[in-house]
């Protein structure tokens, strides 16, 4: 019956991927802009109902000619294509994972085609079949995408070309079912000629030209592809078309017509996949990694560490990709890492993808070679994808290769797989843990939006304490999901007092997180496992080749392979300049492993070895920066321990950069152990780099360490330079009145004990946090007293240090001539006592002082030679604040692009360094100076 109410219901909606990219609504074709705007609809178009990522849309529209503002050229092109597609019903709308195009599939060509394809090949009526079929082949107008030119372009084409292939091959043998051989005969023998290597092909030639009477062509014919296939790659038929001959030579009856609705020797039609996960959610950036390796089929291998969801990474998108594999899909869990321990033998798995393709279980040999010989022989040529689950070495998975290109193989385990890599080709995609996003919507999915939606901030706490990690964020959302009425909040404080032990469970190893992580240890040799376990209880985030092997106690190249086994295994992540990290999870792990399997002093041996490591090369790589400071005696490093060795002040900057956070760790590692020497000598070892990058805050926590480990010290002296240090540090943090404190207790002592020099830099640094405070007069009673101790000492360094100081809070107090003679002073003790940082400290304030006493070119002078002097010690935090001084006179002078200039770099070198404030600061200046170069009104 047919409608009456026309306008019921939207027009209907005709979008075309076959040839020009166009949509048509109600017959009338849209306009849908030019050929890069098309482009970009041509990829939301193929993707209809997925969404797509940014990063992904831009290399698809663009490739690698991408213009630098591609994403808002993107937006604008979507931005007209909304009201373009409006008619239809059509939306495109933006999401956290990307673009998704809402339309109805069957409305896109491309899609209808795929439908049409299903649908006649489920269908048992081969008359029906083969009429759906001509209407799905009917839809290829011309070439696909035929405007765009990108890599992915050129992969979407050649992918649909394949799908053509196969649906031509399938109506050809519905045809053949038919009786419709005769006709047949003109499109196979082209096809033929063609592809001369495409058994299917073959096989139905063939068998048309037997049915049509032509025994001796279609041997022959054999014999041709039989030919082609020795010259070109070196091997015979496979089984199925060697069979088909024989029959034929044997004038087998049953190659004759079959009866109406059966298909004589038809393929089973494999469908071994388990269910997709139902609620699967994130991994966008993975899935559309996936779609563009597995775009041309080959091996692909998914890895990571045990419970990243790595199964379900691969069953969701193959049930998203179901139609890229007509032939089927075929599935063996190979139990690699099970609990029980009995991963699946290459036989019994190939008995398993046998049985998945028909094959008479009964009438299977026994050999593992001719099984592989037969389960090749029923792939080949056949689209099917197969997927290899929880593999644990390669043994496991080659016999299982295809020998057909035809076949995608997808292979998943913990383990990287080296010569699948090397030797098979085989693409890897590393699974890590979830973004923050993907986090949230996986709690969202599971424990429910309102219930979420009403706990962020217990949210946000259970994602960070599960560190994002899959399975354990499911852990904690089936527990929430089990019981409703427990606020999300008390599960984040279960997880915050207990730790692993709430991912853990008695009964079910494959719901604990604990039991998953420990099967992959099953697989790792004595040395490995307990590396494994060290690693846990080793200082810092991650750890470094060299740092490893003191822990380990082994030689290096053992070591570097145990490391690089763990890494294999994916409970290490391998990280740049030949580091390893350890999801926080797994490292709460191998914390608890290294309680249970090994005994305390072998514990306390590889702490000490490890912390010892970090001294002494912390030691030589602040010799190195400060060659003329007072020595120290560390003693000697633990046997087996190798420092690393530092010749150069940017090898020691590089190090210190990359280890600072561990000496920290190492500090309270060391601490624990009741090693105040070594907890000491890590605050002094590490204070002139803090100087030099301006961690007052690390600073900070370096020496109150040390202010509790020196009492236990025999040397008077290192409790009262600790709470100098102190001090230092927390006047350099505005926190005045603590900062007295210390530096009080600091002066006293030094006073008790009558040593000359700690008093001098007890003044020096009570002069720097009064004159932080304001109160520039104490400050130079203290400088004064400072300058008067370091000319007993006869100390040229100290006595130009103090004099520096003297000309700058002289300055401050309004005496610029007494200032800038005090300052020549420091100077000219400098030239014959050369120490860089204060030098550069005397110029800069040089550069202050002339630039207030109107001496601007003077001024910029003495901060041009400042910074420099900064630049080359690494004295990151001085050097961004020298430049922005030296802005100040520039401007005076008139010189605004030189002054924007600095400013520029000097707010950009503030923000990298954490200086928000200052960098504003520096941010709004520049916005004072009007476009032309000169000072904003």
């Amino acid at each position: 019956m047919e409608r009456e109410d026309h306008d019921s219901g939207p027009p209907p909606v005709d979008a075309r991927v076959f040839g020009a990219v166009e949509v048509r609504v109600g017959g009338r074709r849209q306009d849908v802009g030019h050929a890069r705007q098309r482009a970009v609809l041509a990829v939301l178009l193929v993707e209809a109902g997925h969404p797509v990522p940014v990063d992904a849309l831009v290399d698809r529209v663009w490739g690698e000619r991408a213009p630098s503002r591609a994403r808002s050229v993107l937006r604008t092109y979507l931005a007209r294509l909304r009201p373009a597609l409006a008619p239809g019903g059509i939306t495109i709308t933006h999401r956290s994972d990307g673009y998704l195009l809402d339309v109805d599939r069957d409305a896109v060509d491309l899609h209808r085609f795929r439908r049409l394809v299903a649908e006649a090949r489920g269908t048992r009526d081969p008359a029906r079949a083969l009429v759906v079929f001509g209407q799905a082949l009917e839809l290829w107008r011309a070439e696909p995408l035929a405007e765009s030119d990108t890599p992915w372009a050129e992969a979407e084409r050649r992918r649909l070309h394949r799908e053509r292939a196969v649906a031509e091959a399938d109506r050809a043998d519905r045809a053949l079912d038919c009786g419709r051989h005769h006709e047949l005969l003109p499109e196979l023998t082209a096809r033929a000629e063609a592809d001369p290597l495409d058994e299917r092909v073959a096989a139905q030639l063939m068998t048309a030209l037997y049915r049509a009477g032509r025994q001796a062509d279609a041997l022959h014919h054999y014999q041709r592809t039989r030919h082609h296939l020795a010259e070109e790659l070196g091997a015979d038929p496979g089984p199925a078309l060697r069979e088909l001959h024989r029959r034929m030579l044997a004038a087998d009856s049953a190659l004759d017509l079959a009866a109406p609705g059966t298909r004589a020797g038809t393929p089973v039609v494999p469908r071994q996949l388990p269910a997709a996960p139902r609620s699967f959610t994130g991994r966008t950036a993975q899935l559309a990694a996936l779609d563009a390796a597995l775009a041309d089929g080959g091996l692909h291998t998914i890895g990571g560490a045990g419970g990243m969801g790595k199964t379900w990474l691969a069953l969701a998108w193959a049930d998203r990709d179901l139609d890229r594999f007509p032939d089927g899909q075929l599935f063996v869990d190979l139990r690699g890492f099970d609990p029980t321990g009995q991963p699946v033998g290459p036989a019994e798995a190939t008995r398993v993808l046998l049985t998945g393709l028909g094959a008479d279980v009964d009438g299977l040999p026994s050999d593992p070679d001719e099984l592989t010989a037969r389960y090749r022989g029923l792939v080949a040529g056949r689209r099917l994808l197969v997927v290899l689950d929880n593999a644990a070495t390669a043994a496991q998975v080659v016999p299982l290769l295809p020998g057909s290109t035809s076949c995608t193989v997808l292979v998943t385990g913990r383990a990287i797989l080296p010569s699948l890599i090397d030797r098979h080709g085989a693409r890897h995609l590393h699974l890590d843990v979830l973004t923050h996003d993907e986090a949230h919507a996986l709690l969202t999915a599971r424990a429910g939006a309102p219930r979420v939606a009403a706990e962020p901030g217990a949210v946000d706490e259970l994602i960070e304490s599960c560190g994002r990690h899959p399975l354990a964020l499911s852990i904690i959302a089936r527990q929430a999901a089990t019981r409703p009425g427990v606020p999300l909040g008390e599960f984040a404080a279960e997880l915050r007092e207990a730790g692993l032990e709430v991912l853990d469970h008695d009964t079910d190893p494959t719901a604990s997180l604990p039991a998953v992580l420990s099967w992959s240890l099953h697989h790792l040799g004595e040395a490995q496992r307990t590396l494994f376990a060290l690693l846990g209880i080793a200082p810092g985030p991650d750890v470094d080749t060299l740092a490893a092997v003191a822990l380990a106690g082994l030689p290096a190249a053992r070591t570097r392979r145990d490391l690089r086994a763990l890494a294999d295994a994916s409970l290490l992540d391998r990280q740049a300049g030949g580091r390893y990290a350890m999801h926080d999870l797994v490292r709460a792990y191998a914390a608890t492993t290294a309680d249970d399997l090994l005994p305390a002093p072998a514990r306390r041996a590889a702490l000490d070895r490890v912390v010892d490591f970090y001294l002494h090369t912390a030691h030589a790589a602040d010799r190195v920066l400060d060659p003329h400071r007072d020595p120290v005696d560390v003693g000697p490093p633990a046997p087996d321990v190798r420092p690393l060795s530092v010749s150069t002040a940017a090898e020691a900057m590089h190090w210190f950069d990359a280890e600072h956070r561990h000496l920290l760790d190492a500090q309270r590692v060391a601490a624990a152990q009741g090693r105040h020497h070594a907890v000491w000598h890590l605050a002094w070892a590490s204070s002139g780099f803090h100087a030099r990058r301006g961690l007052a805050g690390d600073d900070l926590a370096a020496w109150q360490a040390a202010v509790t480990a020196a009492p236990h010290l025999s040397d008077p002296g290192a409790v009262g330079l600790a709470h100098r240090r102190v001090g230092r540090a927390l006047a350099g943090l505005g926190r005045h009145e603590e900062a007295t404190g210390h530096l009080g207790h600091a002066l006293a002592a030094a006073e008790h004990h009558g040593d000359l020099a700690q008093q001098a830099d007890a003044h020096g640094m009570l002069a720097l946090a009064w004159a932080l405070r304001g109160d520039h007069r104490r400050a130079l009673v203290h400088t004064d007293r400072s300058l008067h101790f370091y000319r007993l000492l006869d100390r040229p360094v100290g006595q130009a240090r103090a004099l520096g100081d003297l000309g700058w809070f002289s300055a401050l107090l309004g005496d610029l001539d007494g200032g800038r003679g005090h300052l020549v002073a420091a100077l000219d003790l400098l030239g014959r006592h050369p120490d860089p940082a204060t030098e550069a400290a005397v110029l800069d304030s040089l550069g202050y002082v002339d630039h207030t006493a109107g001496r601007h070119a003077e001024s910029v002078a003495h901060y041009r030679r400042a910074a420099a002097l900064y630049e080359e010690l690494d004295y990151t935090a001085e050097h961004a604040t020298t430049l922005d001084n030296l802005g100040r006179p520039l401007c005076a002078l008139g010189r605004f692009a030189e002054a924007r200039a600095v400013w520029s770099d000097a707010a950009e070198r503030f923000r990298a360094q954490d200086r928000e404030a200052d960098a504003d600061r520096v941010r709004r200046r520049i916005g004072e100076l009007v476009a032309d170069g000169g000072p904003g009104s």
